[in-house]
């Protein structure tokens, strides 16, 4: 068995907690952690260090945070560490040529689905949208392109009914920390070559916006639903009530006869079982829901006392 590698861990939010710590727990050497500047965060707004930084200082670890890797004086300091490999989990920048060159095996980056499908920012939320029956985690060489890099190792996941963004992201973020243990030492000793992302098939998943949140009631109800769990936990579909924004945390499609009976958004019925809204293609029934200020309720808790019936969600006309 060879030496233990020398490891530069680069990430950020929860998604990269498994990682690090798989890594802490393995043979090798975390020799620093590169992380996000601290931002504000909470409902106070207060500037605070991410889930990683925090990590990071109870393993007493060296932690930069640059807010760029362009600086020749960062790229010296990564240097004077020696890394053997890089580790990128939801790092949150890209690696400029002089960074992706520095250690000795390269840098390799977990990302959650299987390239070339769902390149880009929000991979676990595009599966979602799309309707994706399965996903999984890739283990990528990274290079200067987008998610682009050959692949080291995959493995596949089925997306579980009714599984929301933020349950699948804890399930992706376990299954990549296993997958890149398993096939560390053979990357580290050059007996694991990556090979290069099939040419078709690539698709791409951008950033997230809060304005993505809003729900078109003109969509299906499978469509919304679909909307709705990728926007669990961040940034919560949306929609009005009375002008009032009214959060919507989980929902099901149930089964409707016939034709549409009311506008996209009108309120069918309302009661223990949830609220069942008109969508433009099925009934949307509405689980749990939360006003401005209040806490998220179960909808038998949301319809007490108040009248839903016939009530039109959405922008008024």
């Amino acid at each position: 068995m060879s030496a233990p590698g020398r490891i530069l861990f680069a990430g950020s939010p929860e998604f990269a907690l498994p990682t690090l710590e798989a890594l802490l727990a393995s043979r090798h050497q975390v020799v620093a952690v590169l992380t996000q500047p601290d931002r504000p965060a909470g409902r106070g707004r207060r500037v605070q260090p991410g889930p990683v930084k925090r990590h990071a200082l109870d393993a007493e670890l060296p932690v930069l945070q640059p807010d760029t890797l362009r600086d020749p004086g960062i790229v010296a300091r990564l240097a004077d560490f020696r890394p053997d490999l890089m580790v990128v989990v939801a790092y949150g920048l890209l690696l400029p040529t002089q960074v992706l060159a520095l250690p000795r095996t390269g840098c390799v980056n977990v990302h959650a689905s299987l390239l070339p499908r769902w390149r880009g920012a929000s991979p676990v939320q595009a599966a979602l949208l799309a309707g994706d029956e399965d996903t999984g985690v890739s283990i990528m060489a990274l290079d200067e392109g987008l998610d682009t890099g050959p692949v080291y190792l995959q493995r596949r996941l089925a997306i579980e009914p009714g599984e929301t963004a933020g349950q699948l992201a804890r399930r992706l973020a376990r299954l990549g920390a296993d997958t890149l243990v398993d096939c560390l030492d053979e990357i580290l000793d050059g007996r694991l070559q990556p090979v290069p992302q099939p040419a078709t098939g690539a698709t791409h998943a951008g950033r997230i916006r809060k304005t993505d949140a809003v729900i078109d009631w003109q969509l299906s109800a499978r469509e919304i639903d679909g909307r709705i769990r990728a926007w669990n936990p961040w940034p919560v579909a949306e929609t009005l009530l009375d002008g009032m924004r009214l959060r919507c945390w989980s929902a099901q499609p149930v089964a409707a006869e016939g034709a549409a009976v009311a506008p996209p958004g009108t309120v069918l019925a309302a009661g223990d079982e949830g609220i069942d809204v008109q969508t433009g293609d099925g009934v949307l029934r509405l689980l749990a829901l939360q006003l401005p200020g209040r806490p998220a309720l179960a909808a038998a808790d949301f319809v007490r006392g108040r009248p839903l019936v016939g009530k039109r969600l959405g922008p008024s006309d």
